[in-house]
């Protein structure tokens, strides 16, 4: 990464993330239930056999509603596991099999790695720090999620939760960095540039309007 791509990242970053880390428990209850809604109701969702989700930390999208969905009709539920540095998820079978890990973020405790060739009809929820409509992902700096991404099949879909506010004209990329098909925030569903045919159910939008700044 160079100097001054670092620089810009970490400034993005600060400045979303101290608006984010400002947001009321109302507002983050209120906009959650929302994407939540939004997720429950697509039929790349609806009609995925397994589901990846993440535990939210520091005013992160909720997934609760997601989880209890998911389980309730019988989809495979799996979740990143930080600890060690392993790039993978692991199916849990109860969100009281989640506890707390790296950085104190609710992980698997044990359970199924997902296998190598086991990402057939699976969906997997991403954070985030900031996106744009292009679906390009600003995470919090380790590279965690585009390595776990990029272990899948790249025919998996990945769907970013996001408030409004941390949808930017534009995010600064890299080589690597790994973008997302879709984002669900508490106002829309957007389909991320050219990908529209990589999540089922989703059509064409029009221009997608974002915020030019992180201020």
């Amino acid at each position: 990464m160079s100097s001054l791509m670092g620089d810009k990242k970490r400034a993005l970053r600060g400045a979303i993330l101290a608006k984010r880390e400002a947001l009321s428990s109302t507002l983050v209850c209120a906009w959650g239930e929302a994407i939540q809604r939004f997720v429950l109701a697509l039929p790349a969702y609806q009609s995925a056999e397994a589901i990846g989700l993440y535990s939210p930390a520091a005013n992160e999208v909720e997934t609760s509603e997601i989880a209890r969905d998911a389980l309730a009709t019988g989809k495979g539920l799996y979740y990143p596991k930080v600890s060690g540095g392993c790039s993978n998820i692991f199916q849990v079978r109860s969100t009281a099999d989640l506890v707390p890990g790296r950085y104190g973020i609710r992980e698997p405790a044990g359970g199924r790695r997902l296998p190598r060739g086991g990402d057939a009809g699976l969906v997997v929820f991403v954070p985030g720090v900031a996106f744009d409509c292009n679906g390009n992902r600003l995470g919090r700096g380790t590279g965690w999620y585009d390595r776990l991404l990029g272990g899948l099949d790249a025919r998996v879909p990945r769907i970013a939760l996001a408030y409004e506010f941390q949808l930017l004209e534009e995010v600064p990329v890299e080589p690597g960095d790994l973008p997302v098909y879709a984002i669900v925030t508490e106002k829309r569903v957007i389909a991320c540039g050219d990908r529209v045919d990589r999540v089922d159910g989703l059509a064409e939008r029009p221009p997608c309007r974002s915020h030019a700044s992180g201020r």
